[in-house]
């Protein structure tokens, strides 16, 4: 079974994906241009930090 928070920050990176694709903005598929593309960014540069910390830990 997939990790959960695996499955999380892959569902923020698709999600900030999709805002950006659509964002009139300024959003890009690498830099937000707007608040909520800001927000969207952020919470998958969290998830995935945080998964690849515990990736890191697991291996030590």
């Amino acid at each position: 079974m997939p990790d959960d928070l695996y499955q999380r920050y892959q569902a923020a990176h698709r999600d900030y994906q999709t805002h950006a694709a659509s964002c009139d903005d300024g959003c890009t598929r690498d830099i937000p241009g707007c608040p909520a593309g800001q927000r969207l960014r952020e919470l998958f540069v969290r998830l995935q930090d945080a998964y690849l910390t515990r990736q890191q830990q697991r291996q030590c």
